[in-house]
């Protein structure tokens, strides 16, 4: 089949047109439509497809092949050669993909001016648009700055020219990137700030892409990727933003500007009472160390109630710091008992092979060495007097 007329080229915001079917196709394994003209955009370049409806069916999906056939993949009946039908393009999603791509130029050029990193790729997906930069680091004080740049081109509100050049004019436009066809290339100028070989749609002038945020910045592949998004994605992930910072000053009982130093006070609250309930279990876990210590058996053995693991630990830690004794031990709380055996040097109790028995006959996991070791138990496996019934064992 012949290319299909883009008309998409020719008007990036037209949503809504009329086009014969030529034929049916397949793209894979899929059938397809295809027109003889079209204003769905087929994903490409890293720009996602259009979606509408065609004859009043959904337009699922929208590829094209390496002879420029776009197929239309369309949820309805096939429709018939040489039938002339209506086609409605879905404007939103369009008007997103515009604002997306022309952001992702002026923020490619930016990082460029302002980083000396060049794009080496990038994707606008549904919910992440990324670039990826031939950087193994990327500074994110110049970052900032190629953001702040970009945004000062939105606000000039620079004309955006998307053409195909005369092969003389081309060779002597200074285009950010060679392009990747060697025939029928377009090139979209942003004002004098880029120029750059694209086919997909854009905005006719910055001011239509609102304004560019980068949304984050990682290592990929031994590259730098930069995360970001544009026009009415970034206006919702930024309003979405805000209404959590609202909402948190109300839980916070301050004003939005006041929640870091609110969330820095909890922090430091939060700190000392930690080291406070660390040095209040401490003196705990003392006296019961004490108490049980009080028996000259060599197994300590005790079941204590609503105890965390950090204070079984420091409970058999006092305890086997005395000569010759064992401390075989079990907290038991809502999600469960968790038991403990340890013992002092020169001792024989085998730790490990206590754990592994009291779990296997109980239903629970656990293990460890001969001098230590640790395990679960289902809650209420097991209460303290057959505890210790299982310690003297």
């Amino acid at each position: 089949m012949s290319a299909t007329r883009k008309l998409y080229h020719e008007d990036p915001l037209l949503s809504a047109f009329e086009a014969t079917v030529v034929g049916h196709g397949r793209f894979g394994d899929v059938p397809s439509v295809v027109l003889d003209r079209t204003a769905f955009y087929p994903e490409s370049g890293g720009q996602m497809a259009d979606r509408g409806t065609l004859a009043g069916a959904a337009v699922l999906d929208v590829q094209i092949d390496d002879d420029g056939t776009i197929h239309h993949i369309v949820d309805g009946p096939p429709l018939a050669p040489g039938t002339t039908v209506a086609g409605a393009v879905d404007r939103g999603r369009r008007r997103v993909h515009m604002a997306l791509h022309t952001g992702q130029h002026m923020l490619s050029r930016a990082l460029v001016d302002r980083a000396k990193a060049e794009t080496v790729s990038s994707r606008l997906g549904e919910t992440a648009c990324t670039i990826d930069v031939d950087l193994a680091v990327l500074d994110e004080r110049d970052l900032a700055r190629a953001e702040e740049l970009a945004n000062a081109v939105i606000d000039d509100d620079a004309p955006v020219r998307a053409f195909f050049p005369e092969p003389g004019e081309l060779a002597a436009l200074p285009l950010r990137r060679q392009p990747k066809v060697e025939s029928n290339i377009r090139v979209v100028a942003i004002g004098d700030f880029d120029v750059s070989p694209c086919g997909g749609t854009h905005c006719l002038r910055t001011a239509q892409v609102g304004f560019v945020r980068v949304t984050g910045l990682e290592r990929y592949k031994g590259k730098m990727r930069v995360t970001f998004a544009s026009g009415r994605r970034a206006r919702e992930a930024l309003g979405a933003q805000a209404e959590i910072l609202v909402g948190l000053g109300r839980e916070l009982t301050c004003g939005p500007a006041e929640v870091p130093v609110a969330i820095a006070k909890l922090r430091r609250e939060l700190q000392e009472t930690r080291e406070a309930l660390g040095l209040a279990r401490a003196r705990l876990m003392d006296r019961l160390a004490d108490a049980l210590l009080a028996d000259d058996a060599a197994v300590v053995a005790a079941l204590v109630e609503d105890a965390d693991v950090e204070a079984l630990r420091l409970l058999a830690k006092r305890i086997v710091a005395a000569p010759g004794r064992v401390a075989v031990l079990a907290a038991a709380g809502p999600e469960g008992i968790h038991m403990l055996a340890a013992r002092a040097a020169g001792q024989t109790f085998d730790c490990g092979a206590f754990v592994k028995r009291t779990a296997a006959a109980l239903g629970g996991r656990g293990g460890g060495s001969a001098d230590r070791a640790e395990g679960r138990l289902p809650a209420g496996a097991v209460d303290a007097a057959g505890w210790r019934a299982l310690a003297s064992q």
